[in-house]
């Protein structure tokens, strides 16, 4: 029974450094998780290259991410009426 309550100490200790690591982290303003792409930049260029008459998915390729991607990144943006097939 000692073990497994030396084990539960540390496994509470572990999570206790691990939540005041996080704490510490996001007040000096570290990201968590994954980072968003494509950035507002490349959302832009795309817009800018797809009204152009270049292909999503060549677009996508040229902005190294996937056609899907840019998409959903688009439609979120409310790009209007722009014929993307």
């Amino acid at each position: 029974m000692k073990i497994l309550s030396d084990i539960g100490s540390a496994l509470s200790l572990i999570a206790e450094r691990t939540h005041a690591g996080r704490v510490s982290a996001k007040q000096k303003g570290v990201w968590f998780g994954r980072s968003p792409k494509p950035t507002p930049e490349q959302i832009t260029l795309g817009q800018r290259l797809i009204a152009e008459g270049t292909s999503v998915r060549e677009t996508a390729r040229i902005l190294n991410c996937h056609h899907a991607t840019l998409y959903r990144a688009i439609k979120s943006d409310v790009v209007g009426d722009q014929g993307l097939r």
